[in-house]
């Protein structure tokens, strides 16, 4: 049997040890719990819900839109009562009023009207993507117009179009002191997009009323009345494309001129 000094030393041993393991929980913070890796979760979008995608994919057609168009049709193109709604016009409708400098309005009562555009190729592009996303999307797509024939081509615009922008292509004052613009500034491409989209007073054609050939050839005899008129001419002096009423005009009042004339010579021979 161990001795009482015996036992009292191992007393005091088992002390010791309980005493250090104390003065360790106190002062070394217990190890955390490692848990299995779970899957990432990507991070929600920061953008406001609902909103279009942003074209590019760097957003220069959401920053451009905000700057120069939002405030009249709406952040999200749902239209505001300073301008209409741009949902579903579609492409064509877009690049059309850009690239012919009609949109934006410095102010609303500007007229509108074929300018100089306030943005480069690039930003039209952009832009154009940016609007075409917005909700519920469709409209006409930018036609890709070919060399059309332009013989074609005269018969189907004097049949659709010389009705409002005159037999030659110079435009013409409508009702209401409303105009139809002239064409000759438009490119093909403005040609087929105003025959699809139908901006102003004007009536679309789609692809059942025109056909994609069809608007080519109208394109191809727009850029004819744009260029030389030698072949278009051959009956003389053309009074700067003014159409037939000014020309009748003019040709009735240089007739009655020389009737005139010619009675007044006779009847000082008379005398």
């Amino acid at each position: 049997m161990p001795t009482a000094a015996a036992r009292r030393r191992r007393l005091r041993g088992a002390g010791a040890a309980l005493g250090l393991a104390a003065v360790t929980a106190l002062v070394v913070p217990p190890l955390p719990v490692l848990a299995a890796p779970s899957p990432s979760v990507p991070a929600p979008s920061s953008s406001p819900s609902g909103s279009p995608p942003s074209s590019g994919g760097d957003g220069r057609g959401e920053l451009l839109y905000g700057r120069a168009c939002a405030s009249c049709h709406g952040y999200q193109g749902e239209g505001t009562q300073r301008g209409p709604t741009l949902a579903g016009v579609g492409p064509a409708s877009v690049d059309f009023q850009l690239s012919t400098g009609r949109m934006p309005l410095n102010r609303e009562k500007d007229p509108n009207v074929h300018q100089q555009p306030a943005f480069s190729a690039d930003d039209i592009r952009a832009l154009v993507d940016h609007v075409a996303a917005f909700p519920p999307g469709g409209g006409p797509a930018i036609p890709q117009v070919q060399p059309g024939d332009p013989r074609a081509g005269r018969e189907l615009y004097l049949t659709y179009c010389s009705a409002c922008h005159s037999a030659t292509g110079v435009g013409a004052t409508l009702n209401n002191g409303r105009f139809a613009p002239s064409l000759f500034r438009a490119t093909p491409v403005q040609v087929g997009e105003a025959i699809r989209v139908g901006p102003g007073l004007m009536p679309a054609f789609g692809p059942a009323a025109l056909s994609d050939g069809d608007v080519d050839a109208i394109a191809g005899y727009v850029g004819v009345l744009q260029g030389d008129y030698g072949d278009l001419d051959r009956g003389g002096f053309w009074l700067w494309r003014l159409g037939p009423f000014p020309e009748g005009v003019v040709a009735w009042l240089v007739g009655m001129g020389v009737l005139l004339l010619g009675a007044r010579l006779l009847g000082s021979r008379v005398r």
